[in-house]
């Protein structure tokens, strides 16, 4: 039997996530020339160029773009099938980098418990956060991350989902702000004071947009920033209010004179999940890491009324 070289499965899966062989060749720990001769002899087992020039970069072939993801999940089964696998998990043994892709104000509010969690419980396991500049399952898809944690959005139907708290947005100004003494707020005073946005896409109009402008009222926004700890950074500084989820906020408690109060419009809940790949349904480290996750979200996430917070 003449079989192929199933090492050959690495490489491609790693030429066809990265669609660089100097990319390839880094994940792999190899040099360029090397990763070269490997892309020749990967072009010949398949019968396909897989990757092509176009300009000054290199791009998938359609053939190529269609084994993608067959070739992520095989590459993940063979390595699992040759992994050897105890019959109960060990935590303490566990020696693994997980990444975990989520949003500023989540690593802020929620970072530091799952990392001590996570030192309790496995302390030779290492938590990394990766950035989420946009709402995409391609991380997911192709392995780049183990847990997509946030709302849902653009995901595929095959992404698995699991609902970890349930959160609500909130406004907030500094203690010294005109209105910080008044024990409710209307929408009318709401609307009229300046505002600043937390958007990582620069939109500027979300729900409590819609639920003024059903009142005829408009909000005055003076600043659009792209994330939740920079808005609370410019509230604490000017009289300028700022719209952020409630754990965020309560995950600062000591972060200067704040005063929490509770929107004069209804919005709807925000409900954050963690998101998952099926192909790591069963591996019993990442059922450990969603259990954690899990455990401590909904610990942290007992969010008390709003009230002062100083």
């Amino acid at each position: 039997m003449t079989d192929p070289d199933f090492n050959l499965l690495t490489a491609l899966d790693a030429l066809l996530s990265t669609g660089s062989v100097a990319g390839a060749a880094r994940r792999l720990g190899l040099s360029a020339s090397a990763m070269s001769r490997t892309l020749s002899r990967l072009r010949t087992a398949t019968g396909d160029p897989l990757l092509v020039r176009a300009g000054r970069h290199m791009v998938l072939t359609p053939y190529a773009e269609t084994l993608r993801e067959r070739v992520r999940n095989a590459a993940f089964e063979a390595r699992a099938l040759l992994r050897p696998t105890p019959n109960a998990l060990d935590p303490a043994t566990l020696d693994r980098t997980f990444t975990l892709r989520a949003n500023d104000g989540f690593v802020e509010a929620f970072g530091p418990a799952l990392i001590a969690a996570a030192a309790q419980q496995a302390p030779r396991a290492r938590l990394r956060f990766a950035p989420k500049p946009e709402k995409s399952d391609r991380p997911l898809r192709e392995g780049l991350v183990d847990l997509e944690i946030g709302v849902l959005g653009e995901m595929g139907p095959e992404i698995r989902l699991q609902a970890l708290f349930r959160d609500r947005f909130v406004g907030v100004m500094r203690s010294a702000h005109p209105l910080a003494q008044q024990p409710k707020i209307g929408a009318a005073e709401y609307a009229a004071c300046g505002h600043v946005v937390a958007s990582r896409s620069g939109r500027i109009l979300g729900p409590v947009d819609a639920a003024l402008a059903e009142l005829g009222l408009m909000r005055q926004i003076a600043a659009v920033v792209p994330s939740f700890p920079a808005a609370l950074a410019v509230a604490q500084a000017s009289d300028l209010l700022a719209l952020l989820p409630a754990s965020f906020v309560h995950a600062h408690p000591d972060d200067g004179p704040l005063r929490m109060f509770e929107l004069p419009v209804k919005t709807p809940p925000i409900t954050v999940s963690q998101m998952w790949h099926p192909r790591l349904d069963a591996e019993a480290e990442h059922r450990w890491l969603r259990q954690l996750v899990l455990s401590v979200c909904r610990r942290q996430a007992q969010l008390p009324a709003s009230d002062n917070v100083t």
